[in-house]
């Protein structure tokens, strides 16, 4: 029997147009823009059907924006389908934001829930380090340890770490602009294939967003979160997690701690899956799977077109 994991892309897979034809093809589309444009008392759905690139990749409206558009794709994919997803997924994982997604695809929370979470979640992060202060960089073609011995080489008394360990080479590397700008030119001497300064407005994932952890701890403890209905792997762990109380310590882990994406995608091998489905906006994750496990066949689905694909597959 075949095994299916389901995934969410995290920022940097947003674009403007992102959902449009979704909304326009199907009502329970449309209904999900309309749910989180409520639950945030602001036309975010028009900002990312026509609205300005800049003010799109604000954090603060891209974290809600591809989650909505992630959701979206869920009740279409179960509408079409005449399936709910727990009864198809055998787990579920997100890539950093994407991971509300994959908690709300579980019955963790409400679609309304997870926007207002995830827009404090992009406040929070930016109010964290000042704008120009922080950053984060990828170094393509070398393994967590090797970019670990970068940042400590590199650090020089400010924070630099390992944000993402995203597989197939890619790593993404977090902290104090001085010290990325550093890690990069380090990088470049090693000889490491290619560095890319990432156009972000934080150093996320590192232990410099420790007010925004703190301040989504006290979001979580305010939101009711029910167990599960599918195992969703947590980020910061590769580990999978169905507990409220668990849910939520891992959540707020997530805002300081790495991204394991290798480590997730490999551990689909050990559960006997076999198909990996990325729903939402792009396609980051599928290019992701295909350089971590060439074995594990991978769709994508964002689009009406893609929806009819997938189902295909399921």
């Amino acid at each position: 029997m075949t095994r299916h994991a389901f995934v969410f892309p995290g920022q940097g897979s947003q674009f403007v147009g992102m959902g449009k034809e979704l909304a326009e093809a199907f009502p329970v589309a449309r209904a999900v823009f309309e749910e989180v444009d409520d639950a945030l008392n602001a036309h975010l759905s028009r900002l990312m059907f026509e609205g300005d690139a800049n003010e799109l990749t604000a954090t603060e409206n891209t974290q809600p924006a591809l989650f909505a558009v992630s959701m979206a794709t869920v009740r279409v994919l179960e509408s079409e389908g005449g399936f709910a997803l727990k009864d198809k997924a055998s787990v579920v994982a997100g890539h950093s934001l994407g991971e509300y997604a994959a908690l709300t695809s579980a019955g963790v929370m409400s679609i309304s829930d997870g926007a207002k979470l995830l827009r404090l979640r992009g406040q929070a992060m930016q109010r964290a380090v000042p704008v120009g202060e922080g950053g984060m960089a990828a170094l393509l073609g070398v393994d967590s340890d090797k970019a670990a011995q970068f940042c400590a080489k590199a650090a020089d008394g400010q924070v630099l770490e390992v944000a993402n360990d995203n597989g197939g080479g890619q790593i993404v590397v977090s902290g104090q602009l001085p010290s990325v700008e550093r890690v990069m030119e380090l990088a470049k001497a090693e000889g490491v294939r290619r560095v890319v300064q990432l156009p972000v407005s934080a150093p996320f994932h590192s232990s410099l967003m420790q007010p925004a952890a703190d301040e989504m701890q006290d979001a979580l403890e305010k939101v009711s979160f029910k167990e599960a209905a599918i195992p969703v792997i947590a980020n910061v762990t590769a580990q999978s997690v169905t507990t409220p109380d668990e849910i939520k310590a891992l959540l707020v882990r997530q805002v300081t701690g790495r991204v394991r994406w290798r480590e997730t995608v490999e551990s689909f091998e050990t559960r006997a899956i076999t198909q990996q489905h990325e729903l939402g906006a792009g396609k980051v994750l599928t290019g992701l799977a295909r350089r971590i496990a060439p074995e594990l066949k991978a769709d994508f689905a964002g689009k009406p077109g893609d929806v009819e694909t997938m189902l295909k597959n399921l």
